[in-house]
């Protein structure tokens, strides 16, 4: 970084310092007002989208009273809002950062979040903050994590920063009681726990039905009568192009990929929402299609296989009971270095684990053969046995009835 830049990049700093601070002022000042009695603010992922347990219950609550729509809104992030208006026109959408979001979450009676707020925006006393999160944890969290690898922090100052954020969570959900257990540790939660199921997954029970996979297909594919297998990776920590944006690299081969699948088969590579870098998938974009936006329930349903690595998608995908394969290419390295995890993983995944490209196509020659992986049948319903049996079809409407209780 020459000296031009570096100026250049202290004045951004220093803008952003001077903005930031000014938006603190006027948040330290709204929050002293009352706050509006059922007005509701949902953001997912930090304002990226509408999507995941907010959007589920959010749905919910309009559903059962479509009065509430004028008293719930979506925060997004500018950049974000034009697509997202496009795509959800009856939903009151916020900028982030911008007058009126800024007057909703000061006065908004409900935060329902699934990811972190920053601590440095305060909440109302009389704000209560729902905070859904985002997954089953296998690698560790928050409080749990030995080192921090992530840009632009310590690891001393990403727990800080982290316990000073769950302190505020007036509720957390807890998909399961593996996961209630570690979210007492990882983020020191001391307050209430919901104890229902992740709301996002209250479709893979009501819509896992013949005809509409076919329908999903079709609007998704343009064809129905396709075998479709999804290729969703987690994130790597220390492979970053900047804060917040992390890289991806498919490690196998399309071309040999598709000698060891059905034949109508498409792959499905669904990146993480951290992933920022293109995707190419050259000469075959016939048969892969990189699905970043889709709503993630969606692609489960027509999935006929998943194929992930440590992602927390495998317990979501679980309730489906329809067959997984794990590839783990740098399965030491993540587990050893990175993240580690809170479970026996190579013992405990419901399917095969392949750490090498040519082990990969070796199990999907098994997965073609039998359609599915019979010998994993067993520790399919141990795994679905722990993961999945506080989740049903009906976790959003817990969630509202507690919004509408606490709300009187």
């Amino acid at each position: 970084m020459n000296f031009t830049h570096r100026i250049i990049y202290r004045l951004i700093k220093l803008i952003k310092i001077i903005i930031r601070n000014g938006l603190i002022v006027l948040n330290d000042g709204l929050i002293c007002l009352p706050v509006k009695k059922n007005y509701y603010l949902f953001e997912s992922f930090n304002g990226k989208d509408v999507s995941d347990n907010p959007a589920a219950i959010y749905k919910q609550l309009v559903h059962d009273d479509p009065s509430t729509r004028d008293r719930a809104y979506f925060g997004v992030k500018p950049g974000m809002y034009k697509e997202l208006h496009e795509k959800y026109p009856n939903v009151h959408l916020l900028k982030r950062f911008m007058p009126k979001w800024i007057y909703c979450t000061a006065r908004a009676q409900f935060w329902i979040f699934n990811s972190r707020m920053p601590t440095w925006w305060r909440k109302n006393k009389g704000t209560v903050y729902i905070q859904t999160w985002h997954g089953t944890p296998l690698k560790k969290l928050g409080l749990d994590m030995k080192q921090v690898e992530m840009p632009g922090t310590s690891t001393k100052r990403y727990k800080k920063h982290f316990k000073k954020e769950t302190q505020r969570w007036d509720y957390l959900i807890a998909p399961n009681l593996y996961s209630e257990k570690i979210f007492k540790s990882a983020f020191a939660f001391k307050n209430r726990f919901l104890k229902i199921g992740y709301p996002r997954n209250d479709v893979l029970y009501r819509d896992d039905r013949p005809e509409v996979i076919k329908r999903l297909k079709k609007s998704l594919l343009g064809r129905s009568d396709v075998h479709v297998i999804t290729y969703a990776p987690t994130w790597r920590d220390d492979d970053y192009i900047t804060r917040g944006a992390y890289r991806f690299e498919l490690k196998f081969s399309l071309k040999e990929f598709f000698k060891h699948v059905p034949k109508d088969t498409i792959l499905i590579i669904r990146p993480h929402y951290l992933i920022k870098s293109k995707i190419d998938v050259g000469k075959f974009k016939d048969r892969v299609k990189v699905m970043r936006d889709v709503d993630i329930s969606k692609l489960y349903l027509i999935s006929d296989l998943l194929i992930t690595d440590y992602s927390s998608v495998m317990f979501d995908y679980a309730n489906l009971n329809r067959p997984m394969l794990f590839f783990s290419y740098d399965l030491a390295h993540y587990r050893n270095t990175l993240r580690g995890f809170y479970f026996d993983y190579q013992k405990d995944i419901p399917g095969p684990l392949a750490t090498t490209a040519d082990q990969l196509y070796k199990d999907l020659d098994v997965y073609t053969k039998h359609h599915g992986f019979p010998e994993y049948a067993e520790k399919m319903k141990q795994f679905r046995h722990k993961y999945c049996t506080w989740e049903s079809a009906d976790s959003s409407e817990k969630v509202v009835q507690l919004l509408k209780k606490v709300g009187k």
